[in-house]
């Protein structure tokens, strides 16, 4: 056996990467996360943390004065600031979703440039797929880019669109040949100054609330035509190649919010009493916790064998990609209800973060590609004999 095999265990390095995180956090972003929920306010606090700490985004390469950190350094980020503070955790997995996409296909000059901003935290990076009548249909987007001399002019709607209006920078997917279906599409970056951009109101949501989610207005942008992403056509091709990645930035959150949960309820049990015993004393609440703790465990293992895959860009990404956001997400929602029940009525209440994580996880279920279509591209991988290179 190789002497470097892994045996599944992570290295010293990302150890030191999940401490440095989980200090942070304790100390500049649970301490907010309460009030970023009950306000619905973007997280200052742990934005500028973040930054400081080079955790804002820390996948960009170190050719464009990024961390450099491998997939698996950046699910650890995002876990960790997630267990403190879903809303939180979207600034490093948003900031990797957005640019992406330049990452994957853009050219050299487009990678200095945007790359390069986010990592000095000149701007956040934003995503722009999903539209209105849109959404897991993403080939049926109707907005326009329609080439003028050296420039193109980008005419639609966006939405759903995360830290929309925060961010700087927007990947923006858009129709350049309608005759083509997904082979017409083409990816544009968009800078939140450029004329003809305005966003929609903050939309009122059931979780994530201190990460601001709107529509993003295009009517006549007109952007240089090398800020086109890769070929003309190629843009839905890069977009899905993108989520391949990212889906597993999304379960990280999920392993990290169901941590945070199981966290609590741990310590709640061990010091609530009725009947004159702490309730951990209790069989049936001690399966409940066992049950807990070995979901969140599968779906952390799952998602750290998916950052592996992501970093070297494995044949099986895609089955493991999607497997690993839709395992991690359904555990993530499982596991935060279970926790509001070992809390009772307490958990019920505004005063005690379990309600706000059960709240916040049911979004990991639905964004990047809802738990339904992840089953049929799961489904899809398996048929065609795509499953494991383990």
């Amino acid at each position: 056996m190789s002497a470097d095999f892994p045996m599944f265990a992570l290295s010293e390095e990302h150890r030191a990467v999940r401490e440095a995180v989980r200090d942070l956090c304790d100390a500049k972003v649970a301490p907010f996360a309460a009030d970023v929920d009950e306000h619905a306010r973007y997280p200052e606090e742990a934005a500028a943390a973040l930054l400081a700490a080079d955790f804002h985004a820390p996948h960009v390469p170190e050719e464009y004065g990024g961390a450099g950190a491998d997939a698996l350094a950046t699910v650890i980020v995002i876990e960790e600031v997630a267990r403190a503070c879903a809303s939180s955790s979207l600034i490093p997995a948003v900031n990797k979703l957005g640019s992406l996409p330049v990452q994957l296909a853009g050219s050299e000059d487009l990678k200095k440039k945007y790359l390069g901003a986010l990592a000095r935290g000149e701007g956040g990076f934003s995503y722009c797929l999903s539209e209105p009548d849109a959404g897991s249909d993403a080939v049926g987007m109707k907005t326009r880019a329609v080439r003028d001399g050296d420039t193109y002019v980008l005419n639609g709607v966006k939405r759903w669109i995360t830290n929309a209006g925060v961010s700087e920078f927007y990947t923006v997917m858009a129709v350049t040949d309608p005759d083509k279906r997904s082979k017409g599409i083409s990816a544009f970056v968009v800078e939140k100054g450029d004329e003809g951009v305005s966003f929609g109101a903050p939309e009122k949501k059931l979780g994530i609330k201190g990460s601001p989610t709107r529509e993003v207005y295009l009517d006549d942008v007109r952007i240089p035509a090398d800020r086109m992403i890769g070929a003309e056509g190629t843009g839905f091709e890069t977009a899905m190649r993108t989520l391949d990645h990212t889906r597993v930035t999304i379960a990280a959150q999920a392993v990290g919010i169901a941590q945070g949960a199981l966290d609590y309820a741990l310590g709640y049990a061990a010091e609530r009493k009725q009947f004159g015993t702490p309730i951990s004393d209790f069989q049936g609440l001690q399966f409940l916790l066992a049950d807990m703790g070995m979901r969140v465990e599968a779906a952390r293992q799952m998602t750290y064998a998916a950052a592996g895959k992501s970093e070297r860009g494995d044949a099986d990404l895609t089955f493991f990609g999607a497997a690993a956001k839709c395992f991690a997400s359904d555990v993530a929602m499982e596991v935060t209800t279970d926790a509001v029940q070992v809390l009772g009525g307490y958990g019920y209440t505004r005063d005690y973060p379990v309600e706000r994580m059960m709240r916040d996880a049911k979004i990991t279920q639905i964004y990047e590609g809802t738990n339904q279509v992840q089953r049929i591209v799961i489904a899809r991988q398996l048929l065609a004999g795509i499953q494991s290179q383990l």
